[in-house]
């Protein structure tokens, strides 16, 4: 199975912004995010908080990656059901903390070529799941990751931004517990 791992060295590129920080509380700056949207091709959120702020602001993403959970603790009941739409066809993935699994990177392959919105429930972290949502994003969609303690940050997909984003996550290296030795594995 091919996976990536997130290794040390990577961790404050991954802290730095890749987009625009709105700051403040959640209702608040969902408004301001819809406010300045200009029709995107698609828009992805990636954790609870912020897909629970933009439904129910009345924006429905495209794709959305929740995990139950806000700051590494169970989300209230409120956002728990507050991440769940109708409209939503639910996948649900697995995906340790610190990885990005050959089935997430599957199903936001699949989601992207998806007409309907889809929910993808990842059983372990979904925090990763920005950077191949940045890297398949058709060009002009928008990434919307929430940052803790701070608001949310807005990635326009550019070919720039892509390519940023794709070679962070060619330096995903996971260590082949064989024998120990890193390896680049796709």
């Amino acid at each position: 199975m091919k996976i990536y791992c997130l290794p040390d060295e990577l961790k404050s590129e991954l802290r730095k912004l890749h987009g625009e920080l709105y700051r403040g509380d959640g209702q608040d700056t969902a408004r301001q995010i819809i406010k300045d949207l200009k029709n995107p091709a698609k828009i992805i959120t990636v954790g609870d908080i912020v897909t629970f702020n933009l439904l129910n602001a009345g924006i429905v993403p495209d794709i959305s990656f929740v995990d139950d959970r806000t700051k590494r603790i169970p989300a209230a009941d409120h956002i728990l059901h507050g991440t769940k739409h109708p409209r939503f066809r639910t996948i649900t993935v697995e995906n340790p903390p610190g990885i990005l699994t050959e089935g997430l990177l599957h199903e936001v392959s699949k989601a992207m070529d998806s007409d309907n919105p889809v929910r993808i429930f990842v059983k372990g972290e979904e925090d990763l799941a920005a950077l191949p949502a940045i890297a398949m994003a058709p060009l002009s969609s928008v990434v919307i990751y929430g940052l803790p303690d701070e608001g949310a940050v807005v990635v326009k997909v550019t070919q720039d931004k892509k390519k940023e984003i794709q070679s962070l996550i060619d330096k995903m290296k996971c260590k082949e517990e064989n024998n120990g030795t890193s390896d680049h594995q796709r």
